[in-house]
């Protein structure tokens, strides 16, 4: 977009601007000066060299004049041009015509860039009738442009919800709040995984290009009987539509059927290649339209035939430095995710030795802990078995001196048969309790020797532990040194500054031959994901019918839902409409 500011002091409406600001897209200059004598290709230059964009065919300054829009003339003075009379004036750097597939014609990546921001726009802004699910799928790869590939861990939920990725009608047509839309956006997006911003653009546009009203410029006209229709003017010919159907078209002229287009004030006049056949005109509304029309007529007609024949070396070079471009950053890319692969695999095994590290760093703590619940029942077993031997002497001494009582006893003389049945039951006595003094002194002594047994395999117990304990810090340290040399590693990993010498590539014709190879692959893989693609939209379209507001479906959803029932598309519509004879078309164009 330009802003054209006139100086104060002139008045003239030929006066001499002193500055243009230019917009396109996400990208803003400023020209402090510029050339009153500058043509329409001057400027349109400018703005080129600014962007670094070589395929200029495809567009042109538009500006706006008495509610019709009107496109710079290369060859014209800016100055001469009939634009606003107010300030600023207003030029929009836009795409003027489309290809007819953006995947084999847009070669520059800039190229694609553009075609996605303005192609995008006028979905969301409904001058391209996109279908619900299809408006899912084209958010999806939206998003994948704009913010790589899906983390869950950085693309939480509601990070969607600043985004405007589908147009106001989709959103109106269902009982289907912003997060339901936001997860059905997020769930194919998920499996865009590994695309580049311009991969993810080119199958935004391999989707778009499909729409109907993709690449149309509507025109209304009258036929010889005054009946309202409307011209469409694409890539492909011309299209005459119902005024209330702007999807289907009821009769069509591609470009290589047409042998002369012209026109007379308001009236347009087209020859067909059959000299036979009669001219066929219709009239417009104003002669500023017949002179748009004559422009986008003759540029697309010129495209038309530039596809059909050998590209010129221009188109050549710049085809074979986007594939030697596009070679060198699937092999960068091919190298980075070598490296994110490394770096993670790295990160797995630091993480794996950081957590066999804090186990044995556990297993020592728990060693340590039964080391030292060792050493105390050692110390309780060896002071209880030292109380127990002291106490098996004490009863030794005890038996001893029973048994010195009883020989005192034996050598008492008694007298008298009492005395001496007295003294005999004394030693009955004497000799049962030195019976038990016995018994209990050999049961200590048992005792005793049980305590040592044990003591001696605690003592055993503790030189184990000891023993595992010396194992698992030698350990340890050889985990620490591997966990240091771990870590460090991704900072040893190659690097990838992007130097010609490191970037440098010699592409010779075997190579050539293989990306040959490799882009027909492409395709074929292209044909099966396209099918799988379909399937997947036929399943968000059932999902979320019992959703649809049937009330609030406009025309063109009407129309749409009746052409998919019939298996109509863009393509085969015009294909079957061109099978008709041109002077069959002529003759219908009549009588509508």
């Amino acid at each position: 977009m330009f802003w054209i500011h006139r100086p104060r002091s002139c008045v003239s409406s030929t006066s001499a601007r002193d500055s243009v600001l230019f917009s396109c897209g996400p990208y803003i200059f400023k020209y402090k000066t510029w050339q009153v004598k500058w043509k329409g290709k001057d400027l349109f230059d400018l703005v080129c060299r600014t962007l670094g964009l070589r395929e200029t065919w495809f567009f042109g300054l538009q500006y706006t004049i008495k509610d019709t829009v009107a496109w710079l003339k290369m060859d014209k003075k800016v100055l001469d041009h009939d634009v606003p009379t107010e300030e600023p004036v207003t030029f929009h750097f836009l795409a003027k015509f489309y290809p007819e597939n953006a995947e084999e014609e847009l070669v520059q990546e800039i190229t694609q860039h553009l075609f996605f921001l303005q192609v995008k726009k006028q979905i969301l802004d409904e001058k391209i009738y996109c279908p619900p699910e299809a408006s899912v799928l084209l958010a999806s790869y939206a998003v994948q442009a704009k913010y790589g590939d899906y983390d869950p861990n950085v693309h939480k939920r509601g990070f969607l919800a600043q985004e405007e990725l589908l147009p106001k009608r989709v959103i109106n047509l269902y009982q289907m709040t912003p997060e339901m839309w936001e997860e059905r956006i997020t769930a194919w997006y998920a499996e865009h995984r590994g695309r580049a911003r311009d991969e993810a653009e080119m199958e935004y546009l391999k989707i778009a290009q499909d729409l109907e009203m993709y690449g149309v410029n509507y025109f209304a006209i009258r036929n010889k009987k005054g009946t309202e229709l409307l011209l469409g003017v694409d890539a492909l010919g011309l299209h005459i539509y119902d005024p209330d159907n702007r999807l289907t078209p009821k009769i069509s002229f591609p470009w290589n059927e047409i042998r002369n287009i012209s026109y007379s004030d308001k009236e347009f006049t087209i020859k067909p290649l059959d000299k036979k056949i009669d001219v066929f005109k219709f009239n417009s509304s104003k002669l500023r339209v017949n002179k748009l029309i004559l422009q986008l007529c003759i540029g697309n007609h010129d495209l038309f035939m530039r596809r059909r024949k050998a590209d010129s070396l221009e188109v050549q070079q710049m085809k074979a430095q986007a594939r030697e471009e596009k070679a060198r950053k699937q092999m960068e890319r091919q190298r980075l995710a070598r490296e994110k692969q490394m770096r993670e695999e790295a990160e797995r095994t630091r993480d794996e030795l950081e957590r066999r590290l804090m186990q044995l760093k556990e297993e020592a703590t728990m060693a340590n802990e039964a080391l030292m619940r060792s050493e105390e029942t050692a110390d309780l077993l060896a002071e209880k078995a030292q109380i127990t031997e002291e106490e098996a002497k004490l009863l030794a001494q005890k038996a001893a001196e029973a048994e010195q009582e009883m020989q005192r006893i034996k050598a008492t003389a008694i007298r008298t048969e009492e005395e001496k049945r007295l003294m005999e039951q004394k030693v009955l006595e004497a000799e049962m309790l030195a019976l038990k003094m016995a018994e209990e002194s050999e049961r200590r002594a048992k005792e005793a020797d049980q305590l040592k047994q044990d003591l001696q395999e605690a003592r055993e117990s503790e030189r184990r532990a000891k023993q595992k304990l010396l194992e698992i810090t030698s350990k340890s340290s050889y985990t620490q040194s591997m966990n240091s040399s771990t870590t460090a590693l991704p900072t040893d990993l190659p690097s990838f500054n992007l130097i010609s010498e490191s970037l440098s590539f010699d592409f010779k014709d075997t190579d050539m031959k293989r990306l040959s190879m490799e882009i027909e692959k492409e395709k074929v893989e292209y044909m099966e994901k396209s099918k799988h693609l379909q399937e997947q939209l036929n399943e968000l379209k059932t999902e979320i019918e019992a959703l649809k507001l049937k009330e609030r479906e406009t025309a063109l959803d009407i129309l749409h839902n009746e052409n998919a029932s019939r298996g109509n598309s863009k393509h085969n519509t015009i294909k079957k409409l061109t099978l008709q004879s041109t002077k069959s078309r002529v003759a219908f164009f009549e009588e509508l």
